[in-house]
């Protein structure tokens, strides 16, 4: 059987697609890339915003267009929630929430036993390893907890022999999951966040792991430790979700774990001790009752934080939340004027952090070649451009490369 994968929303999903695509496989599928090829397709969706499930229903649309009789699976978050809109599209042969690989094999028809771990993925040199699943707060604005359900944390040894397995075929590892700075927490005693970080390191010596989304306060004084100390081992870069820099913003957020002033202070200590540091945030505009008060101290912390990067979004209502109760959101061309003001502040801080590195090595992880370079990610996650065919760079997955001005963005020679 040739099946389409598809992926929609964060890498906790990208992970779950590629669990999916080593069952199929192993079970003597074939992946293809188009509609076309295909005898089935497997769809995994996203429910954070309502733009991403409306791409996922037109892409199952076309899909179902460009090749009938196509068996469409739809999987993953917005389908754990689905009412019966998802299974009633065109082609859709299956709705199965979550990420049960199982289930999804089971409505392809596909047999064979699991395998215990993810041995790699297509393509890459980069992999995530999903260490915990769901989360056990309840965010006003967010539908993933009700589609993935409470905190579940991984067992520490699956998950070194995991990594092992990946090290084999990847140079870095990205840990990732819904709330992984809870990792264990349901263990009390156990293995935290850090604590499994400091294992990885020591017992897959030849990777570079990097930690996905993980809230600032979450951080604590050993993954400082491993980001100052080894940053060849624990990238020294973090993507910390800020939402709102406005306290009563937050607290109608439901984001009680944390102030605008202890997220501040939390990076700053990490800023001052962390050399490079790359630091990206997601926010929330036009949250219900958000005020151009409310917006000032948002770009006002922002403006005193080093970050590098933003994920800037416009508030979303999500069906089964709290806080389309509070209210209306901002009018949209409120909302389109504050998201512009933030994006163009990120470019700058963005292309401050890339001046300020230039004429640094760094520590580069290689990527396909595409039209005479490869693509590279340095260790404080800025994209890098290498000649494709330069000696020091062949045959190689993880180099070190003094960083070069290039157009817009950076490129490296070696170091």
């Amino acid at each position: 059987m040739n099946v389409l994968l598809h992926t929609f929303g964060c890498k906790a999903n990208q992970y779950d697609t590629e669990v999916i695509r080593q069952r199929l496989e192993d079970a003597g599928c074939r992946i293809v890339p188009s509609a076309e090829e295909a005898d089935a397709a497997v769809v995994n969706s996203c429910t954070v915003t309502h733009v991403g499930e409306a791409k996922m229903r037109g892409l199952v649309r076309r899909l179902a267009r460009q090749r009938p009789g196509l068996r469409t699976v739809v999987m993953g978050c917005a389908a754990a929630l689905d009412t019966g809109r998802i299974a009633a599209l065109p082609g859709v042969a299956a709705v199965v929430g979550g990420a049960d690989a199982a289930r999804v094999a089971e409505a392809l028809g596909v047999g064979g036993a699991p395998q215990s771990v993810l041995r790699g993925f297509s393509d890459s040199s980069r992999a995530w390893l999903k260490i915990q699943d769901g989360c056990d707060e309840h965010c006003t604005f967010c539908a993933t907890t009700l589609a993935r359900g409470d905190n579940r944390s991984r067992d520490p040894e699956t998950l070194v022999a995991e990594a092992r397995a990946l090290a084999a075929r990847h140079a870095e590892i990205v840990l990732t999951g819904v709330h992984i700075g809870t990792y264990g927490c349901e263990r009390p005693g156990g293995t935290t966040l850090s604590r499994l970080a400091a294992r990885l390191i020591e017992a897959v010596p030849e990777v570079r792991f990097r930690l996905s989304s993980v809230e600032a306060t979450e951080v604590d004084e050993l993954l400082e430790r491993l980001m100052a100390e080894a940053p060849d081992r624990l990238a020294p870069h973090l993507h910390a979700p800020l939402q709102s820099g406005s306290d009563r913003v937050l607290k109608r957020m439901g984001r009680h774990w944390y102030t605008a002033g202890a997220y501040r202070r939390r990076i700053e200590r990490l800023a001052g001790r962390v050399r490079p540091l790359g630091l990206g945030a997601d926010i929330i505009v036009g949250f219900p009752g958000e005020t151009d008060a409310d917006h000032r101290a948002t770009t006002t912390l922002v403006e005193a934080l080093p970050f590098t990067y933003l994920h800037v979004f416009p508030y979303s209502p999500r069906e089964g939340t709290a806080a389309p109760r509070y209210g209306a959101p901002p009018a949209p061309e409120l909302v389109r004027a504050r998201s512009a003001e933030l994006r163009a502040l990120a470019r700058r801080k963005a292309a401050a952090h890339r001046a300020a590195r230039v004429g640094e090595t760094a520590d580069l992880v290689l990527e396909a070649r595409q039209a005479g370079v490869r693509g590279a990610l340095t260790e404080d996650y800025l994209p890098v451009q290498v000649p494709a065919d330069g000696a020091w760079v062949l045959g190689q997955a993880r180099v070190r490369g003094r960083l070069l001005p290039r157009g817009g963005g950076l490129g490296a020679e070696a170091a």
